[in-house]
């Protein structure tokens, strides 16, 4: 694999060379500070051009100067683009080597992100404007309001009726995708708040929770990697059980630290319907069985 500065000595090396491109901007893992680096990482760059038109659509431009790579994604020439005007090229290459290159015609608007200006031949008068150095603050877990607090446990205990019937009716790619979606989201977000009164707010947990093993206390990461289920029904049962208690478990302590009221009865209320829908469940199964 390239080295970083193999990689960057080609990045300026193409906006160098080509006077349309006025500014290089790195943003990503790669211009967060707090993040570790590795080889990983990707490389998330912006051209940033006054005439866009003779960069959209046009790989043989990009692969003439950067190579070409094992695959391509131009998400603006697929079902569902962004629409605002930029073009991006996602590009993963033999040496495993991944680029991002963004071409954008409209002044950059600095809102937080951690961002690092690696060229700017209109110094700071053109596209791009001087940035401070700053840390991963952007990032940074919120505290919750009392009504993201209450609408993040009643969407929590809520959608889990759709999982029972989903199990009641063996409908698997539906149950697992509530699951994993729609109800994992709001865990998340507890789980989140969670680490803050813990540690602080002053931290992010990365994309998806990526960091929650640094974060959490081992018994509680334990308890939630097991949240993750197989297809079978039985693991998913547990699956629930398990991601229902860890919820209880971290709501309570977050309840407590805002002072907020924990609505027990929303909890009891759902846990009785899964109890109900459970049981009725395996009496029908075992029924078929005999």
């Amino acid at each position: 694999m390239r080295s970083e500065q193999e990689i960057m000595d080609l990045i300026l090396g193409v906006a160098e060379a080509d006077e349309r491109i006025r500014a290089v901007l790195l943003v990503g893992s790669r211009a967060n500070p707090v993040i570790p680096k590795d080889i990983w990482q990707d490389y998330d760059i912006t051209y940033f051009v006054e005439d866009i038109a003779p960069f959209c659509n046009n790989p043989a431009w990009v692969e003439e100067r950067f190579g070409k790579p094992l695959i391509m994604q131009m998400p603006e020439t697929m079902r569902y683009p962004t629409g605002d005007g930029s073009f991006n090229y996602m590009m993963i290459y033999p040496d495993g080597v991944r680029i991002d290159l963004s071409f954008e015609f409209t002044k950059y608007v600095d809102n937080g992100e951690p961002a690092v200006v690696l060229l700017d031949k209109d110094k700071g008068r053109g596209l791009v404007p001087p940035l401070q150095a700053r840390g991963d603050e952007y990032w940074h877990i919120k505290p919750p309001s009392p009504l993201f607090y209450y609408s993040c446990c009643n969407n929590f205990w809520w959608c889990l009726n759709n999982v029972a019937k989903g199990i009641a009716r063996d409908e698997l790619p539906y149950v697992m995708n509530m699951i994993n979606n729609e109800i994992r989201s709001e865990l998340h977000d507890m789980i989140n708040w969670y680490i803050g009164i813990q540690l602080g707010f002053d931290l992010s947990t990365g994309k998806y929770g990526k960091y929650f093993k640094k974060y959490l206390p081992h018994e509680l990461y334990e308890q939630y990697a097991i949240t993750y289920s197989s297809s079978d029904y039985a693991d998913i049962w547990a699956s629930i059980d398990t991601m229902c208690n860890l919820f209880h478990t971290l709501a309570i302590a977050v309840a407590a630290h805002f002072g907020f009221t924990y609505r027990q009865q929303e909890e009891d209320g759902m846990r009785e319907y899964l109890r109900m829908v459970k049981e009725q469940t395996c009496d029908n199964k075992d029924q078929t069985v005999e």
